[in-house]
């Protein structure tokens, strides 16, 4: 098994809190991190049909014979959502327990716990492997991405595979425990996404056109969301296009990058970027059947920039932190492809998938610090060194976040 950097705050959760919730994308390793973190905690998978039938014909006598128990492990605890409700007095009166759930659709799950669980429940999510877990190094904190001393040294850590290898492969955990061919298990993969989780979330009549909105939306990540463009390629009304981007991002196929809120000229672009969470289903849906095809891709460029923030995305996640992450723009066009807030200070950084560090890939963060008054940017890239320039920092796609044990 993989470490994750996600199970010491799963472990100090688990004590604090009467249930924790972990929640990620199918496949991310959520019920392997549950299991290994907790041996000796009995285990119940409702994925098991009988096992469902079972909890749903009666809630209450399920729950009564997990009193004394000790702590329980639910399995994708969204195949019965009619199970909270009668969690909570369970809870309340702490009959059993701790309880982690873990379930793989966001919105059904979350809605179900703000209802019956506020504050009994605290929430993680898992996403696929970060490329600091996928090499067995140490993770960044996301308030070290800006840290010179968090550089190496002298040319130390060189990448150990090349990138396109990396942007190709993903971070399925599975892909990378078996070394499996990820075009074939990518090909499973959505097929199952398509045939079950899809169908438990909406009521999709057909499937073909919701496969080709996928691919649609696939060549879309890294760009701004225009939504009625989107709807018009795909032959679908505009609402049906809101609806199906709602519940991509409930099931952790992409997300959303919301523009930062700080006005600086009132002439800021306000609609959020599309990104998909994983490059390996992203290079699997834009029909890339090799790594070999990257390099000549003409998306290879989002295809970089959506690895950066999926990245940075993990950073926070896999620390148990809500991402404060969002994008820049103007209305003239200059931008930078992402912005972590701290609240007191911002970092902006920018992504070229190039290996040569040309000066005006500085421009955007340049014109976002003269209006910020922020001191530092980030420039990640594509070649294998990490080093300042000037008031920037240049951070090697290898380095971005993770570090070397030395």
């Amino acid at each position: 098994m993989i470490p994750r950097t996600l199970r010491p705050r799963l472990e100090s959760l688990v004590g604090q809190y009467p249930a924790v919730f972990l929640t990620g994308p199918r496949q991310s390793g959520k019920t392997t991190l549950a299991r290994s973190t907790f041996p000796d905690f009995f285990y119940i998978s409702l994925e098991d049909l009988q096992n469902r039938q079972r909890v749903a014909d009666d809630p209450r006598g399920f729950l009564r014979s997990l009193e004394g128990t000790g702590g329980v492990i639910l399995d994708e605890v969204q195949r019965v959502p009619e199970l909270f409700s009668y969690l909570q007095g369970f809870l309340d009166e702490q009959r059993g327990g701790p309880f982690v759930l873990t379930g793989s659709q966001q919105f059904l799950l979350s809605e179900r716990i703000s209802q019956s669980l506020a504050g009994r429940t605290a929430i993680l999510e898992l996403l696929p492997l970060s490329l600091a877990e996928a090499t067995g190094r140490p993770a960044l904190a996301p308030d070290a991405v800006a840290d010179r001393s968090a550089l190496p040294k002298d040319g130390a850590d060189q990448p150990a595979e090349p990138l396109d290898e990396v942007l190709f492969r993903g971070g399925f955990p599975r892909i990378h425990e078996r070394g499996l061919e990820p075009t074939t298990w990518f090909d499973g993969y959505v097929r199952t996404y398509l045939e079950r989780d899809v169908r438990t979330l909406s009521n999709i009549g057909n499937l073909e056109t919701f496969s080709r909105f996928l691919a649609l939306c696939a060549g879309r990540s890294g760009q701004i969301l225009n939504a009625s463009g989107l709807a018009s390629d795909a032959g679908v009304s505009h609402a049906t296009a809101r609806r199906w981007i709602s519940i991509l991002q409930a099931s952790y196929v992409l997300d959303l990058l919301p523009p930062h809120h700080e006005n600086f000229s009132k002439r800021i672009i306000k609609s959020p970027k599309l990104h998909f969470l994983d490059t390996g289903l992203l290079c699997y849906l834009l029909g890339l059947r090799k790594s070999a095809d990257l390099a000549v891709h003409p998306l290879r460029g989002p295809i970089f920039e959506t690895f950066v923030v999926a990245e940075l995305r993990k950073c926070f996640f896999h620390q148990g932190e809500r991402p404060r992450l969002y994008f820049w723009r103007d209305a003239a066009g200059r931008e930078v492809d992402a912005l972590l807030d701290f609240g007191t200070r911002r970092v902006p950084v920018e992504a070229k998938t190039g290996e040569t560090v040309l000066r005006q890939a500085f421009r955007g963060l340049d014109h976002y610090l003269s209006l910020s008054g922020d001191e530092t940017g980030v420039l990640v890239y594509g070649g294998p060194e990490s080093f300042p320039r000037g008031r920037h920092l240049v951070r090697s796609w290898w380095h971005l976040a993770g570090r070397s044990e030395g």
